[in-house]
């Protein structure tokens, strides 16, 4: 049964393209294929390979998003954190969405994908988003908290927005120019406050073009990424990021790069929604280029744990959360304190990368890759 991949998920690598062997004279195109094609079972697959790139990718990427995170309780009064903050949440969420899209080209609505969509991204966010909101409940004390599967909270945004964005892939995939609509609709997104809560849309639809992006690339924009050329310009456009960002940290609104409100609810012209969108779509392709530039390409010790960035994204947020709520950062304000940043980063490093075990992974089976055969019609992967 064909299971389409997501961001979380290991990718396998596109099939290399073999040279054309030479024939023997007087041979043709018809000629019989290898021993081993004519004598592997009809129903055998060949065993699908794993990249080990894009497994770092999501890895590295996870990292950065629960470290940022970690970051939000105790930045208050650094300049510095709030710099690194900016750079970090310019990027790492538009880079998690740009391989979600690219890994879901070949989605196409078909009964097999549409289970898959199903089990690997509703199941999740309705499972985590309940679970959130009572932890909130009753860890936090509050009391009123309800739970509501059409206003995501906090991190289980990102769920609901890759469930809309899979279904119109067809739509996008039919397109001419995707991208230019898709900045438009994002242009649009971030100057109508009317759209609501529901959904999370407004971060759905901003964040949008960034999976039509991913929908357009193919292997060999990757390989252009990893020239060493690429490799050498991301560090001065790093360094150029954080001085910007260090200027512009007392002057900035943290909500354009968390594109969940309009240029309006921010108190800003509605003009500059327009503005700071393409500005900001602009930023995080560079600095996403840079980051995908320095990824490893073989195999590390933390390949493997690209796997699970399912597990270490839904899980990590209860921690840094559960922090909040027991006033470990009100307690400790040293934590604010340069050593205490660093402390805090570590924490949230190791933290997320023990949610991303294999062991982890088997245990939150059930419900972040649920088979559920039970509620599908037995015909549906054929179909």
């Amino acid at each position: 049964m064909f299971h389409a991949p997501n961001v979380f998920q290991r990718a396998p690598i596109p099939a290399a393209t073999r040279e054309s062997e030479p024939r023997p004279r007087g041979t043709t195109a018809t000629a019989a294929p290898p021993a081993t094609e004519v004598n592997r079972p009809p129903s055998a697959a060949p065993a699908k390979r794993r990249d080990a790139y894009f497994d770092n990718v999501k890895y590295l990427a996870i990292v950065l998003v629960a470290v940022a995170h970690s970051w939000e309780p105790v930045m208050d009064g650094s300049r510095t954190a709030r710099a690194l903050y900016m750079v970090a949440y310019t990027f790492h969420m538009p880079a998690f969405i740009i391989i979600s899209g690219y890994f879901s080209r070949s989605f196409d609505m078909s009964a097999a994908k549409v289970k898959r969509l199903i089990t690997g991204v509703a199941v999740p966010y309705i499972v985590f988003e309940t679970a959130y909101s009572l932890f909130k409940r009753f860890a936090d004390g509050s009391g009123d908290t309800s739970i509501s599967l059409l206003d995501p909270w906090y991190l289980t945004w990102f769920l609901i927005a890759l469930f809309v964005w899979r279904i119109t892939t067809p739509v996008w995939q039919s397109l001419r120019h995707p991208l230019p609509v898709a900045l438009v609709i994002a242009v649009l997104a971030s100057l109508t406050p009317s759209i609501g809560d529901d959904l999370d849309l407004q971060r759905v639809l901003q964040f949008l073009p960034f999976f039509v992006l991913g929908l357009r690339l193919k292997p060999e924009h990757f390989e252009l990424v990893r020239r060493r050329e690429v490799r050498m310009l991301a560090l001065p456009l790093f360094a150029g990021a954080l001085a910007f960002a260090y200027w512009a940290a007392p002057r900035m609104q943290l909500g354009w790069f968390y594109r969940s409100n309009s240029a309006q609810e921010m108190g800003a012209p509605w003009w500059s929604g327009a503005v700071m969108t393409l500005a900001m779509f602009g930023c995080a392709l560079l600095l996403t280029i840079g980051f995908l530039s320095w990824v490893p390409r073989r195999r590390m010790w933390f390949t493997v744990l690209g796997a699970g960035t399912i597990c270490g994204y839904l899980l990590h947020g209860f921690l840094i959360k559960g922090a909040g709520y027991a006033g470990v950062f009100d307690v400790y304000d040293w934590l604010s304190a340069p050593a205490g940043l660093v402390l805090v980063s570590v924490v949230a490093a190791v933290a997320v990368t023990l949610m991303c075990t294999p062991p982890v992974r088997r245990v939150l089976r059930p419900v972040t890759e649920p088979d559920m055969d039970w509620a599908f019609r037995r015909d549906s992967a054929r179909l």
